[in-house]
C-alpha cells in the first residue's frame, strides 16, 4: 500500500470521528475559539516538526494563496460545519457534507472549457437535492426558532461545501510549495490567526471554559483531526485521483451516524433515513465515472 493511499484511508476513518469530537466540543467552547484553537494548535506543532527536522516553510511569494486558500477551507470549509453542528446532529451533517461532489459538479461546468452535465449528473443531482429537501421541509414548514436554526444550519453546510470545493480545486492547480505539509502547516496557522481574531473581537474569550470531556474533544479536533487527517488530505489530492479522494463522502458518514446515535443518542428516523439514503446515492451517481 502506497504512502498516498494510506493517507486516504487516514482521511476517511479519522474525518468520520470529527463531527462527534466537535459535538462535544461545543459544550463549552464557543464555535470561533473551537474553530480557531483547532487549526492554530495543529499548524504551530505541525510547523514545529517541520522545522526540527531541517524543513523550511513556503517562501513569502507564496503566502497570499495559503492565506486564500485557509479562509476557503479552514474557515469556510470548517468554520461553518462547527458553526451547523449547534443546530444540526452531528450524524446528519455528515450526510449533508455527502453533498460536496454535488457542488464539485456545479463548479466544473462553471469553469472554463468545463465539463457539461450529462444526463447521469442530472439525474444524480436531482435524486440528492430531495433527500436534502425531505430533511428540511417539515422544519421549514412548521416554523419556529428552531426550525428556522435547522434550516440556518443546513445552508451553512452547504456554503461550507462550497468554500471546500473552490479551495480544494484550487489547491490542485496552483503551486502551494515543493513539499505540501510545509504549505499545510502555513495555512493552518494563517486560518487559526483569522478565526482568533474573530473570536476576539466577538468577546469569545470570556466565555471559554473547559471540562475534561470538552479538552479531551479539542485535543482530539487538533492533534487527529486537523495535523494528521488534514495534512493527509492535502497530501492524497496532490498524488491520487480527485474522484477516488472524494470517496470519503461515502465513509465519514456511516461513521458519523453510527457514533452519533450510539454515544448522542441522535433520533434516526425513517426520514432521516430516506433522506440521508437520497443524498448517498445522488452523490454516488453524480461521483461515478
Amino acid at each position: 500500500m502506497s504512502l498516498a493511499h494510506l493517507a486516504f484511508i487516514t482521511v476517511c476513518i479519522v474525518w468520520g470521528t470529527t463531527y462527534f469530537a466537535i459535538h462535544v466540543a461545543l459544550e463549552t467552547v464557543p464555535v470561533l475559539l473551537l474553530a480557531g484553537l483547532r487549526w492554530m494548535t495543529a499548524g504551530v506543532l505541525l510547523s514545529g516538526l517541520l522545522l526540527a527536522k531541517g524543513r523550511r516553510l513556503p517562501p513569502l511569494r507564496l503566502w497570499g494563496p495559503l492565506i486564500l486558500l485557509g479562509f476557503l477551507m479552514n474557515i469556510v470549509g470548517n468554520g461553518f460545519v462547527v458553526f451547523a453542528q449547534q443546530y444540526v446532529a452531528s450524524g446528519l451533517t455528515a450526510v449533508l457534507i455527502a453533498t460536496t461532489p454535488f457542488w464539485s459538479a456545479l463548479l466544473e461546468r462553471l469553469l472554463p472549457n468545463g465539463d457539461r452535465f450529462t444526463p447521469r449528473a442530472l439525474i444524480g443531482l436531482t435524486i440528492g437535492f430531495s433527500g436534502i429537501v425531505i430533511l428540511v421541509w417539515p422544519e421549514m414548514s412548521q416554523g419556529g426558532a428552531g426550525g428556522r436554526a435547522f434550516v440556518g444550519g443546513v445552508i451553512a453546510i452547504q456554503l461550507a461545501c462550497v468554500g471546500w470545493v473552490i479551495g480544494t480545486s484550487y489547491a490542485k492547480r496552483h503551486e502551494l510549495g515543493d513539499h505540501p505539509f510545509p504549505s499545510a502547516a502555513l495555512q493552518m496557522i494563517f486560518s487559526g490567526v483569522m478565526l482568533l481574531s474573530a473570536a476576539t473581537v466577538h468577546g469569545d474569550w470570556a466565555h471559554l471554559t473547559f471540562t475534561p470531556r470538552t479538552l479531551a474533544a479539542m485535543a482530539y479536533l487538533s492533534i487527529a483531526g486537523s495535523l494528521v487527517a488534514y495534512s493527509a488530505y492535502i497530501y492524497a489530492i496532490q498524488h491520487l485521483r480527485l474522484s477516488l479522494v472524494s470517496l470519503y463522502a461515502y465513509i465519514n458518514p456511516v461513521i458519523a451516524v453510527a457514533l452519533g446515535t450510539v454515544l448522542l443518542g441522535e433520533p434516526l428516523s425513517p426520514r432521516i433515513v430516506l433522506a440521508a439514503l437520497l443524498v448517498l446515492a445522488g452523490t454516488w451517481i453524480v461521483g461515478r465515472k
